[in-house]
């Protein structure tokens, strides 16, 4: 970890969807300064963009003045990103001269200084949003606070060595909990977001003094495996799982989870709607959500949950931010940022959710609105050591009774094949189950496995060896 002359925060720029990594950012530095000067007229442009994007010749009175609010709203949400964007980006980029000294608990604010920030912000309740928003830019650079940046793996992961994007990504990690930002670590898989995850973890419990509480909200097939990772890499913080039948579900919640004895709660999403109103009782410090897509849709059961809880910050993690479409991931912003990302109308069309990804412009306007909340990297622009992916296809033939029923499939339906008109479209789909079953493998088929017939098998069922 280290600090600048100036005590500013350094953090690492995060990075568009085509994301760049967050060290080759410091290559521009020497253009950051320009590119601040021509942001507001960026942003202007893009405004005349979103609206010239819809002809308002013709247009009643009543459309065009929707269609001018949007604008104006799309303009305001492109000043709020450059904030965010500023807080968060590394200080000019400069060259730490001496190591910080980190000390657990936050920074204490001189008398004076504590002085002036109240008075600041009494006259901060007077003036309007973009006067705030030009202030908060101007005090950033004024004010000194304790910077925390790691140029290392952190002492207290113990398993072994964090990468060196591993470590940028823990950094932007950081710089998103100091400026009270949400995010989304969207990483390709393979590249440690459990792992960035966990140090965070630790950082809030070594660094900060907030053990805890946490929740972490995982698919139930890696349950254990996130379990593991905290005992391998963080073995200083104490997880629970939350899984099991009735019984061992109310054990844990009364000895373990409502004494508090704990800092990170694991679950699965059957658990967390299962055990709603146990997690309701708890004020969470992080709330993680691991294979975030699973509250792509803002109106299902899971995504209307996770969003009553009590929660100081959130956190996000995908392999794939971008899946079907945009109004999806306006769903994933909307959870981390509900004053920011209010309307999906609004974002809908701003950004033509339908067309937008064969349109450069929309493209280009949409990394300005997720650059500060997104982090993306994959695999062949940061893990340089690992050797291109080989794949090898190999074809194997049909045996003879695989052929026999693939034949007997599709004669049971030739009429279908044969139609010329119109097709039945589940008829056919039925086909494909029935000839992919087959080459999986024919015994799937009833009476296809040769033996006894199904009566005989029924009554005289075979008998059940103990496993235990």
């Amino acid at each position: 970890m280290s600090e600048s002359p100036s005590g500013v925060e350094q953090r690492e720029e995060p990075t568009e969807l085509k994301l760049e990594e967050p060290a080759q950012a410091e290559a521009k530095s020497d253009s950051s300064d320009a590119g601040k000067e021509s942001s507001s007229s960026e942003a202007g442009q893009d405004a005349q963009d979103a609206s010239s994007s819809q002809p308002t010749e013709g247009l009643p009175a009543y459309e065009e003045k929707v269609l001018t609010d949007r604008t104006n709203r799309f303009e305001y949400l492109l000043k709020q990103t450059e904030v965010f964007a500023h807080f968060i980006q590394p200080a000019a980029q400069k060259t730490p001269t001496s190591p910080l000294k980190m000390k657990p608990g936050r920074p204490r604010v001189k008398k004076d200084e504590k002085q002036n920030l109240l008075s600041v912000g009494d006259n901060r309740h007077r003036r309007t949003e973009q006067e705030e928003d030009e202030e908060l830019l101007s005090e950033s650079n004024k004010t000194t606070t304790v910077c925390t940046r790691f140029d290392d793996s952190p002492s207290y992961v113990k398993g072994g060595k964090m990468r060196d994007y591993q470590v940028r990504g823990l950094n932007w990690l950081i710089s998103l909990y100091e400026n009270g930002i949400n995010g989304i670590l969207a990483d390709e898989m393979g590249l440690g977001k459990t792992l960035q995850t966990i140090s965070l973890l630790g950082y809030m419990k070594h660094y900060r003094s907030i053990p805890g509480p946490h929740m972490v909200l995982v698919p139930k097939s890696t349950l254990y495996n996130w379990m593991n990772e905290f005992k391998r890499w963080v073995p200083s913080l104490r997880a629970v799982c939350l899984i099991g039948d009735r019984e061992q579900r109310n054990a844990l919640i009364r000895d373990v989870l409502l004494p508090g004895e704990w800092d990170v709660c694991v679950t699965s999403y059957e658990m967390l709607i299962i055990e709603k109103a146990v997690f309701k009782k708890f004020n969470w410090r992080y709330l993680v959500i691991d294979e975030a897509h699973r509250i792509k849709n803002e109106k299902s059961k899971l995504s209307e949950i996770v969003r009553e809880f009590k929660t100081t910050n959130r956190l996000l993690l995908t392999g794939t931010p971008l899946q079907n479409n945009l109004h999806e991931l306006w769903a994933l912003l909307n959870f981390l940022l509900p004053d920011v990302f209010n309307s999906s109308e609004d974002f809908d069309s701003w950004f033509d959710t339908n067309n937008c990804l064969g349109d450069t412009k929309l493209v280009e306007r949409l990394h300005t609105v997720l650059r500060p909340f997104l982090l993306r990297r994959i695999k062949a622009d940061v893990e340089k050591s690992l050797l291109p992916k080989k794949e090898i296809k190999m074809y194997v033939g049909l045996s003879k009774m695989q052929r026999e029923w693939y034949t007997k499939i599709l004669m049971k339906d030739i009429d279908i094949l044969n139609s010329a008109g119109k097709m039945d479209k589940m008829r056919l789909l039925n086909v494909l189950m029935q000839l992919r079953k087959c080459c999986n493998h024919p015994y799937l088929f009833d009476g296809a496995e040769p033996g006894p017939p199904a009566q005989l098998r029924l009554a005289f069922p075979p008998p059940t060896v103990p496993l235990w």
